[in-house]
């Protein structure tokens, strides 16, 4: 088993908030990451009412555009190294087409597959398809919906992947859902739960203030003082 500073628990507590919650509070806690490590561009998800996925990232690249010009990463070799893990992982796939998702990787078989291998979901720039017989439980935060695989092969894993702006390197912690994913330092996971609760303290002396039947704009200066004032 792998030395970590943070456990299978610590993980699991993350996924109680969304993934906008956690680039706030890794803002607080890792403010040098506040503009790098998350996707940037519109996803879509297969099923948007998932809760949010945590895990560790086992990473591979893609095309599907063209017949492979040369030697192949085997599938099977693919499979073994999603499998290694003490922990719950997630598939971070950059396709590498000059047009993504050209051809899917993912559908019925690739996701069932990798939900048997211990994989809680997959994050990529590429395609996905076979909506109707997706694996269940398998969250897919992709590119887009497509209809044929095209010609697509694995290239490579193992190495850093950059999808959609987010680079991930192989064990680096994702959290995803609907709205996209961010990497979250393996030093800073723990402090996390903290940084969310002071921020939502924060954040409900304005709420409260802009929600009440007396609310003034005179009130709402003085819930920002107040609140910038909780730490």
């Amino acid at each position: 088993m792998a030395e970590r500073p943070f456990t299978l628990s610590d993980l699991e507590v993350l996924t109680k908030w969304d993934t906008p919650t956690i680039c706030n509070a890794l803002e607080v806690v890792a403010p040098e990451r506040r503009a790098i490590g998350f996707t940037v561009e519109p996803m879509v998800a297969v099923d948007p009412k998932a809760p949010p996925i945590v895990g560790l990232a086992r990473v591979g690249m893609i095309r599907a555009k063209e017949p492979p010009r040369g030697p192949v990463a085997k599938r099977e070799d693919w499979y073994d190294y999603v499998g290694n893990s003490d922990l719950p992982t997630i598939v971070v796939i950059q396709d590498l087409d000059d047009r993504p998702g050209y051809g899917a990787f993912w559908g019925e078989v690739n996701s069932t597959v990798h939900k048997a291998l211990g994989a809680l979901g997959c994050v990529t720039n590429g395609s996905f398809r076979d909506l109707g017989a997706w694996a269940q439980g398998f969250q897919m935060i992709g590119g887009r919906v497509g209809p044929s695989h095209a010609h697509v092969h694995m290239v490579d894993f193992g190495k850093q992947v950059n999808v959609f702006g987010m680079q991930v390197a192989h064990d680096d912690v994702v959290h995803a859902d609907y709205h996209g994913a961010v990497v979250i330092p393996a030093e800073v996971v723990k402090k996390l739960p903290a940084a969310i609760d002071l921020i939502a303290r924060r954040e409900k002396v304005i709420l409260d203030v802009c929600l009440a039947q007396d609310f003034s704009p005179a009130k709402l200066r003085e819930a920002l003082k107040r609140s910038g004032e909780i730490h």
